[in-house]
């Protein structure tokens, strides 16, 4: 995986940040992969104190750059991931500020927080762009996924995307 240029730190959402995250999705470059501000709001807002979802702001040098959550398929009835091997972690990310998109964050943002989910135990990270987000597809391989799927669920027409614990470990030596 990528080494990123960057040290991020990832902490937990807190009501304080939605107004935030709400100006984030509505920016066009996050609009148009989210569904509207006020519903994903009220997502955020309920997974502030979920079990299976923890929303995530990124900061870079202590500020606010990126909304990120990591869930588990296995803890929801009915996930459509469910079938991936337990202890699987699925993430989503967006960086809410305009003015980074497209210098590299989203790919190093991704390495590092999937090398803590290996070193926390998790066997594979899975993540589900809509097939027409090329850049989103492109950073997700530059950080080391690969297609595995392609998929119709609630979550609309996805590229599931996968990077196990063992292809990490193997780039590594």
């Amino acid at each position: 995986m990528a080494q990123p240029d960057h040290n991020y730190d990832f902490r937990p959402v807190t009501k304080r940040d939605l107004p935030m995250i709400a100006a984030w999705l509505a920016e066009p470059h996050v609009a148009e992969w989210w569904d509207d501000p006020e519903t994903e709001i009220a997502r955020i807002r309920e997974h502030i104190d979920s079990i299976s979802v923890e929303p995530l702001i990124v900061e870079l040098d202590g500020k606010p750059i990126a909304y990120l959550q990591s869930y588990d398929p296995h803890m929801e009835d009915g996930h459509p991931y469910a079938d991936q091997p337990f202890g699987t972690l699925g993430i989503d990310l967006s960086i809410g500020r305009p003015e980074l998109v497209g210098l590299g964050h989203g790919p190093a943002i991704i390495s590092q927080f999937v090398e803590e989910l290996f070193e926390e135990g998790a066997p594979r990270v899975i993540i589900d762009p809509d097939p027409a987000n090329g850049r989103a597809i492109r950073a997700y391989e530059k950080a080391g996924f690969r297609a595995i799927d392609r998929r119709q669920s609630v979550y609309g027409d996805v590229v599931l995307m996968a990077i196990d614990a063992e292809d990490d470990a193997q780039e590594g030596e």
